[in-house]
């Protein structure tokens, strides 16, 4: 987390919750239930459970809602039995910040809200208040663009990267719009995951559960849906489903705007084509027809909190005779960029929804990828997957009453 991204925020952490000598409820019931282990994991295990409290779904106690908050914390101890008892055991607690909660919102809402412009030893932090102020100084200087930090936080903290300017979108209003108009949703750039997820179920039921899959509910807070694009990694979750959807990109330089298909924009492994100065202002999504079926398959090592080994997605339509009208195939995972499975889409074109059409697509996506071998997976995994996915997206649309997902402990497809 980028220091000056915490301006204008109360920031907690595990030593502020105790009263004194008296134990917060979250850490007495964590206490009570034995939740402590060896420790390492515990003062995450505390905030979240905290910050669940404190939400929507606190009281409600259910072992789902429970496992998502959860999943930002990996204990290696045991099991998890006795943390899940101690966020049950908590229900919704009347502590000193629900109580000081209006004055506290009163006391962050009376700071500037002017831009935040940082230097220090020739390095600038840019943090603009709308996108207008972001378009021109991104012309004038160049700079690595922030969003939620979760790709480029780490080119700091792993790769060692000394960042000169960095420009910080998490003040931009207007890129964290989200909205339906004249057919399209359109989802800006800045808007997190936890903020687009409700929009993209409502329509595609399927990326709910792909999105809670999406690293944990802290990261989901955080991360933004342009950030994954602009950022180009081939194994990035959402780009497949967005290209097989259809999805463009509003890309602007000062006040000039254009729009590129999704897939257009991925050029080759660590390149896009997005020009100096110009960066990702929004996402555009055609709304479903009626018609379509749609879905999409994360593989992985772990179920949860895990970097995908390949992603399919899938987006069917089928005319009155049930033959193939329109097909849009995508992987992650399986390129140096997400791709369109061009060869495959072809082969089935046209054809009878059955098999032989699918065996066709099967075989043709030889001609679509060449896998690479790495860390998570082979070559030879990762086409045999892609083939076994795009068999089980039949399976799902000619026989739904067959059991094809697995699911997460707390019930999660």
């Amino acid at each position: 987390q980028f220091l000056p991204t915490l301006d204008g925020t109360q920031l907690l952490t595990v030593e502020d919750l105790a009263d004194g000598e008296t134990l917060h409820p979250v850490q007495r019931a964590l206490a009570d239930q034995h939740g402590s282990q060896c420790g390492f994991c515990t003062p995450g295990m505390v905030m979240s459970i905290f910050a669940f409290a404190h939400g929507p779904c606190a009281g409600s106690a259910s072992r789902a809602a429970i496992d998502e908050a959860l999943a930002g914390n990996l204990c290696r101890c045991t099991g998890y039995g006795p943390i899940v008892a101690a966020a049950r055991a908590v229900g919704r607690p009347t502590d000193r910040f629900v109580a000081e909660a209006a004055d506290t919102s009163a006391a962050l809402a009376a700071l500037p809200a002017d831009a935040v412009l940082i230097e220090h030893l020739g390095r600038r932090f840019f943090a603009p208040r709308t996108v207008d102020e972001l378009a021109s100084f991104l012309v004038e200087h160049p700079a690595t663009i922030l969003g939620g930090g979760t790709d480029v936080g780490l080119w700091v903290t792993k790769q060692h990267r000394r960042l000169e300017t960095i420009v910080w979108l998490g003040r931009v209003a207007e890129l964290a719009r989200i909205e339906e108009r004249e057919g399209t949703l359109i989802v800006g750039a800045g808007a997190t995951y936890a903020a687009a997820r409700p929009w993209l179920a409502r329509h595609w039921p399927d990326l709910d559960p792909l999105i809670a899959r999406i690293g944990s509910t802290q990261i989901r807070n955080v991360g933004t849906v342009g950030g994954n694009i602009a950022n180009g990694s081939p194994i990035g979750d959402l780009p497949p489903p967005l290209i097989a959807l259809g999805a463009e990109l509003v890309l602007r330089r000062g006040g000039t705007r254009r729009i590129l298909p999704l897939e257009q924009f991925f050029v080759a492994y660590g390149r896009q084509d997005r020009g100096p100065g110009e960066f990702v202002e929004a996402v555009r999504l055609p709304l479903p027809d009626p018609a379509d079926r749609f879905a999409c398959y994360k593989v992985s090592k772990r179920f949860e909190q895990d970097i995908s080994a390949l992603l399919g997605a899938y987006r069917l339509r089928l005319d009155a005779e049930g033959r193939v009208a329109a097909i849009r195939i995508a992987y992650g995972g399986m390129a140096g960029t997400p791709k369109r499975a061009s060869a495959a889409e072809a082969a089935m074109a046209g054809a009878l929804w059955n098999e032989a059409t699918v065996a066709r697509g099967v075989a043709a996506l030889a001609e679509d990828f060449r896998p690479l071998t790495d860390m998570r997976a082979s070559a030879d995994y990762r086409m045999q997957a892609a083939r076994n996915l795009l068999r089980r997206f039949l399976i799902e649309t000619t026989q739904p009453d067959v059991e094809t997902r697995l699911q997460a402990a707390g019930g999660a497809g």
